[in-house]
């Protein structure tokens, strides 16, 4: 059955890549603080979408708060920085069985290479951070996505072959997730645990990122073999 995956920070790379993967399945709400820049998007991403799958897709723009009342899924892709500014004031809109996914990354680039913040300082994680903001404190909460790269998850033609980590609370909405995952081609969700855990998928990320710089891959994800 169709859902209604609403992305807040829609107008980015990853909001993106989240919209045009799912498309072909679902109805896209992109949001944004601008409304007038989440239609733009949308209508983009839609034309770009038409064309790949070869039918007509259901992809729109709205401001954050209309998208976080109208989704089933919402996926909050924005930076670590700004979660206590969003999520205050869509998280309390959204209705009762709707699944919140953060693919929120707590980190920072140093000297030395991307750090996790809540190692380096001692702040709250991703997951931690947006729980706060929930109405049910969390449960409906699950944090995935932090292992693909946005450009590959942007273009449907490209090919994907990658695992990830998946964490959270209530076994129904981690299911309904894992399916949400299992439906674009080429990744797996692998479960890791409650979201006490999920510092072990977001700290993930720069990992990947400094093995990359150091190594000179080129957009690499996990794969579990």
């Amino acid at each position: 059955m169709a859902k209604t995956v609403g992305i807040i920070g829609g107008t980015g790379g990853m909001g993106k890549g989240f919209a045009m993967r799912w498309a072909r399945n679902h109805p896209i709400l992109i949001g944004s603080r601008d409304a007038a820049r989440a239609a733009e998007a949308a209508a983009a991403y839609q034309k770009e979408a038409d064309a790949i799958y070869g039918v007509q897709t259901d992809i729109t723009g709205g401001t954050n708060p209309e998208v976080a009342e109208n989704s089933d899924i919402l996926i909050l892709s924005i930076p670590y920085g700004n979660i206590d500014a969003t999520c205050a004031g869509i998280l309390p809109r959204v209705g009762d069985g709707c699944t919140v996914v953060s693919p929120i990354v707590p980190m920072e680039k140093t000297d030395a290479g991307f750090e996790f913040i809540p190692m380096k300082h001692g702040a709250k994680t991703s997951h931690e951070s947006v729980a706060a903001h929930m109405r049910d404190g969390g449960r409906g909460l699950v944090s995935a996505f932090h292992v693909i790269s946005e450009k590959k998850l942007a273009n449907p033609e490209v090919k994907l072959d990658y695992d990830i980590f998946v964490c959270g609370d209530d076994k129904l909405a981690t299911d309904e997730i894992c399916g949400f995952i299992s439906e674009i081609e080429g990744l797996r969700p692998i479960l890791l645990g409650p979201g006490k855990l999920a510092y072990m998928a977001e700290i993930a990320t720069p990992l990947l990122l400094n093995a990359m710089i150091r190594n000179k891959m080129r957009n690499p994800g996990i794969k579990l073999v």
